[in-house]
C-alpha cells in the first residue's frame, strides 16, 4: 500500500469524521507499512493512538480495507524520537470475538459531558427531556420506539448519551448499545465483505436498549434500511427499547422507505423545538457555572450573556462555542469579559448570525413547499389551493422579518394590511389544532435558517 493509498483513506475520513476530528486525531498519524494483513500506524503519543484506536479505529479498517480486503487488523505505535523500536500504542482487530472486545461494542463512544444534571430544559425541549428520563429508568417499554427529532444543536445526541449513561449506572445489567446509522452501516458492510451476516445479526439483536444517531444517513441506502428494518423488528417483537433520532420528522426523511418511516412513526415521535430565549440564556449561565471552575478570576461584566442569547439564536452548538472562545481569550489577555471586548473577539459569529430573511425568500419557499407557482400565490387568485399557502407566507414574513404589515401587503400583490393581519390570524390559530399545520410551518422555518 502506498502514501497515495492512505491519502486517499485520509480524504474519505475527513468527509466523515468532520474537519477538525480529522485535524486533531488523524493528520497526525502515518502509515509505515502493511505486513501479514495489519496495517501499522505511527502516532505521536500512545494518548493520540490510544483515542484513535478506540474512536476511530473501526472507520480508518473500513476505508483500508476497501482498499485492500486483505487488511484485517490496525496497529498503533509511537512514533520514535530517539529509539530505533517504536512503542505499541493500540491494536484493532477486525476479527476479534465481540464477547471479548471492549462494553460498547458494537456502540460508539459516550461523551461525559452529556448527562441529564448537563442538560438545561426549557419550553422548547421539555417533553422530549422527559420521555427520555422515562426510558433511562429502564422500566417496561411503555412507547417503541422513542423518536427525537430536530435540527442541529437542540440536544438529540445529548439526550441519547444521558440515557444511555444513566442506564449504564441504574441497569448495569443491560445491554445497551449507543451509535451513529453511519456505524450501522459500516458493521453492516463488514458483515457482508466477511461473509459474517449470522454474527452481524446475533450481534445486534441480543441488545436490551438500541439507540441509533441521525437514522436519515442510510435513506437511499437500500441493502442497510432492509437490514435495519429486521433489526428494528426483531427487537420490537422481543420487547426490547429502540430509541432513534433524525434531523426531521419521520414522514419528512427523504429516500427512506415507506414500512420504515411507518415503523419509526408507531411510537413516540418528539420534536425539539428551536430554543428560546429563556433557554439559551439557561444554557449560557450553565455553561459559566462550568468555567468558573477553570477561570475563578474572570469578571463577567452585566448583560454580555443576554447579549450572546438574542444574537446567537440558530443553533446552542455554535452558542456555546462562542462562550467557550470568550472565555479562552479573556483569560490568555487577562481581561474583563466586556461587551466590547464579546463584539471584538466574536465578531464573525455575531456576523454570521446576521443573515437577513427576506419576504422574498420566503414565497419561493412556500411556493416550493406547497408546489405552486409563485406569481398564483402573490396573484389576486383567492381559491384555497393558493389562499392558504399565501398567508402561511405572510405569516412567516410577519415572525421571521421586520417589515411591516403595509410592507408585507405591498410584497403579496399590493393587498392590504388588514387581510395581513387576518392571514397571520387565522394561521395562528390552524397551527395550535392542526398539525399537519404546524410541522409544515416548522419545517420551513428551519429551511429559510439554514
Amino acid at each position: 500500500m502506498t502514501r497515495d493509498h492512505w491519502g486517499q483513506v485520509q480524504k474519505e475520513l475527513s468527509k466523515t469524521i468532520g474537519q477538525n476530528n480529522f485535524t486533531t486525531w488523524i493528520e497526525p498519524l502515518d502509515l509505515k507499512a502493511v505486513k501479514q494483513g495489519t496495517a501499522h500506524l505511527t502516532a505521536p503519543t500512545s494518548f493520540l493512538g490510544n483515542y484513535v484506536a478506540q474512536h476511530f479505529g473501526e472507520q480508518i479498517l473500513f476505508q483500508l480495507s476497501l482498499i485492500n480486503p486483505e487488511i484485517r487488523k490496525l496497529n498503533f505505535d509511537v512514533a520514535s524520537t530517539g529509539s530505533s523500536t517504536p512503542k505499541p500504542a493500540a491494536k484493532v482487530n477486525k476479527t476479534q470475538d465481540p464477547k471479548a472486545a471492549d462494553a460498547t461494542l458494537p456502540g460508539a463512544p459516550l461523551d461525559e459531558r452529556f448527562t441529564f444534571d448537563t442538560f438545561v430544559v426549557g419550553k422548547p425541549n421539555e417533553l422530549a427531556h422527559a420521555a427520555a428520563r422515562r426510558v433511562a429508568e429502564g422500566g417496561p417499554v411503555t412507547f417503541n420506539p422513542l423518536f427525537l427529532y430536530g435540527g442541529v444543536g437542540l440536544g438529540k445526541t445529548h439526550l441519547m448519551h444521558a440515557i444511555s449513561w444513566e442506564l449504564k449506572q441504574s441497569r448495569p445489567d443491560l445491554n445497551v448499545v449507543y451509535l451513529s446509522a453511519e456505524q450501522f452501516m459500516y458493521r453492516f458492510v463488514q458483515a457482508l465483505r466477511e461473509r459474517k451476516m449470522m454474527d452481524f445479526k446475533s450481534l445486534f439483536r441480543s441488545v436490551d436498549v438500541l439507540m441509533v444517531d441521525d437514522v436519515q444517513f442510510i435513506a437511499g441506502k437500500d441493502s442497510t434500511q432492509e437490514e435495519f428494518f429486521h433489526t428494528f423488528n426483531a427487537l420490537v417483537d422481543q420487547n426490547k427499547q429502540i430509541i432513534i433520532s433524525g434531523d426531521r420528522a419521520p414522514g419528512e426523511i427523504k429516500d427512506m422507505e415507506d414500512r420504515i418511516k411507518s415503523r419509526l412513526q408507531s411510537g413516540l415521535v418528539v420534536d425539539l423545538h428551536p430554543t428560546d430565549y429563556e433557554l439559551r440564556l439557561g444554557i449560557l449561565q450553565a455553561k459559566v457555572d462550568f468555567y468558573r471552575k477553570q477561570y475563578p478570576d474572570l469578571v463577567l461584566a452585566p448583560g454580555v450573556l443576554e447579549f450572546l442569547a438574542h444574537r446567537i439564536s440558530t443553533n446552542v452548538r455554535v452558542l456555546e462555542g462562542a462562550l467557550t472562545r470568550l472565555f479562552a481569550f479573556a483569560s490568555l489577555v487577562g481581561r474583563e469579559i466586556t461587551m466590547e471586548l464579546t463584539q471584538d473577539c466574536l465578531s464573525d459569529v455575531l456576523r454570521a448570525s446576521e443573515r437577513k430573511i427576506t419576504v422574498e425568500e420566503i414565497q419561493r419557499k412556500v411556493s416550493e413547499h406547497y408546489n405552486i407557482r409563485l406569481s398564483d400565490m402573490i396573484g389576486p387568485k383567492r381559491v384555497r389551493t393558493y389562499a392558504r399557502p399565501r398567508q402561511v407566507a405572510m405569516y412567516l414574513a410577519k415572525t421571521m422579518t421586520s417589515r411591516s404589515l403595509p410592507e408585507i401587503g405591498r410584497r403579496f400583490g399590493g393587498r392590504d394590511h388588514t387581510t395581513v393581519m387576518h392571514g397571520v390570524k387565522r394561521i395562528e390559530e390552524l397551527k395550535a389544532i392542526d398539525g399537519q399545520m404546524a410541522e409544515d410551518l416548522e419545517l420551513l422555518r428551519r429551511s429559510l435558517e439554514a
